[in-house]
C-alpha cells in the first residue's frame, strides 16, 4: 500500500491526482467495477467455494488484476498498443500483480479481519463477508490503478514528476541509505512488538485483538511520524521538526498515515492468522511478531516519504499547504520554502 500513501503525501503526485476533472471521472471508474464485481461474486458462488478462504482469495486477486489493468487504460487514456510500446511489460506486470492481484488480495484480508471484529465471522457466514471483500478490494484498486495511470499519461505529456509510485526509488533509497533509516527500522520493529504483547493481559479472543490492534496503530502511528520528519530533514535532528509544529498539525500528521495503515496492515496480518492458518485469535506470539513487522515497514514507508519529499522541495517541485488538504502533510508543507499556486477558500479535502 505504499503506492496508496505516496499519491497523497507527496506534492507532485497529490497535486496531478486530486484536480478535478480527474476526481470526476475516478468516481465513475470505481462505480463501475464494483458493479461488475458484484455480477462476478454471484456467478462465483455458484461455480466456486467461496467459504474456502484460499479459493476467495484467489477470486478477489484475479478480479482486482483484471480491474487494475483496465482502470490503468482509462486513466492513460490511450489504447493498448501505445501503452505496451510506452510503458513496457514490465511495468504491466507489476500493475497486474502488486497493484491487482497482491493488494486486492490484501485489501480482501482487511475487510475479513474488520467483520470479524466487529462479531461477523466470514468461517461461519461466507456469504455476505465474501461479497463485500471482492467489492471493495475491487473498487479500491480500480481508483489506485486509474490514479497511477493518469500519472504515468501526464509524464508522458512532460509534466515531471520526481517519485513514480511503483517502489522503485525506495529500493534505491534502501541501497544508498541503509544507515540512515537502520535505527528507524529496529526501533519500529521492537515497539511494535512491545506494543502488540499487550494483548496478553486480555483472554477474549476478539477483544485481546482489539488491544493489540490499538496499541500497534498508536504507537504505529507514533514512529511513522518520527520517521517521517527524519526523513524530510535528514540533515537536521527530527526532535526539532516535532518542536517546530503545531501539537495540532502533529495530531494529523500522526493519525494519517501513520495511524491509519499502521491499523491497515496489522488487520491484514491479523486476517493471514485467523483465516489462512485457522486460529482461533491472534496468540501473543503471531501478535508481536505482526505488530513488529507492521510498526518496522512503517518506519521505512514514512522514512523514505520524507526522504522523497525532501528530494522533491530540492528539486523545486513544491506548493502551497493550501493544495495539500491531506492531514499529514499541510502543516509541514506549510513550512516549506517555496510557496506554489492558491486555491479558492473553503476548498475541501481531495482525497
Amino acid at each position: 500500500m505504499l503506492h496508496r500513501m505516496a499519491l497523497r503525501v507527496l506534492p507532485s503526485l497529490s497535486l496531478a491526482v486530486t484536480e478535478d476533472a480527474v476526481r470526476k471521472k475516478k468516481r465513475i471508474v470505481m462505480f463501475v467495477p464494483g458493479l461488475v464485481a458484484f455480477a462476478v461474486y454471484r456467478l462465483a458462488k455458484l461455480l466456486l467455494p467461496l467459504s474456502e478462504p484460499i479459493v476467495l482469495l484467489m477470486v478477489s486477486g484475479l478480479v482486482a488484476l483484471l480491474t487494475a489493468l483496465l482502470a490503468y487504460r482509462v486513466g492513460r487514456g490511450t489504447a493498448w498498443g501505445s501503452i505496451l510500446q510506452e510503458d513496457g511489460r514490465r511495468l504491466l506486470i507489476w500493475l497486474g500483480g502488486w497493484i491487482g492481484f497482491v493488494y486486492g488480495a490484501q485489501l480482501s484480508l482487511l475487510v475479513l479481519a474488520l467483520l470479524w471484529l466487529v462479531g461477523y465471522d466470514y468461517l461461519k457466514h461466507p456469504d455476505g463477508p465474501a461479497m463485500m471483500a471482492i467489492i471493495i478490494s475491487c473498487t479500491s484498486v480500480a481508483r489506485d490503478a486509474f490514479e497511477i495511470g493518469h500519472v504515468r499519461k501526464v509524464a508522458l505529456m512532460g509534466r515531471p514528476f520526481p517519485t513514480f509510485p511503483d517502489g522503485a526509488a525506495l529500493r534505491t533509497m534502501v541501497g544508498h541509505h541503509a544507515m540512515d533509516l537502520a535505527p528507524w527500522v529496529a526501533v519500529g520493529l521492537v515497539v511494535g512488538a512491545l506494543g502488540a504483547s499487550l494483548g496478553h493481559l486480555v483472554e477474549a479472543n476478539q477483544v485481546a485483538a482489539l488491544v493489540q490492534l490499538s496499541a500497534v496503530s498508536v504507537l504505529g502511528g507514533g514512529v511513522a511520524l518520527c520517521a517521517y520528519l527524519g526523513g524530510l530533514r535528514p540533515q537536521a535532528s527530527w526532535i526539532q521538526g516535532l518542536f517546530q509544529t503545531k501539537a495540532s498539525e502533529l495530531l494529523k500528521y500522526w493519525w494519517w498515515p501513520g495511524f491509519a495503515f499502521a491499523a491497515t496492515y496489522y488487520l491484514v496480518a491479523a486476517g493471514c492468522v485467523i483465516f489462512l492458518l485457522r486460529e482461533p485469535g491472534i496468540s501473543t506470539f503471531y501478535a508481536m511478531a505482526g505488530g513488529g513487522f507492521v510498526t518496522g515497514m512503517m518506519a521505512l514507508y514514512c522514512y523514505y516519504l520524507g526522504f522523497r519529499r525532501h528530494v522533491e522541495e530540492q528539486q523545486g517541485h513544491t506548493m502551497s499547504s493550501a493544495l495539500l488538504r491531506c492531514p499529514f502533510v499541510m502543516g509541514i508543507l506549510g513550512k516549506s520554502t517555496a510557496v506554489g499556486v492558491s486555491m479558492p477558500a473553503g476548498s475541501g479535502s481531495k482525497i
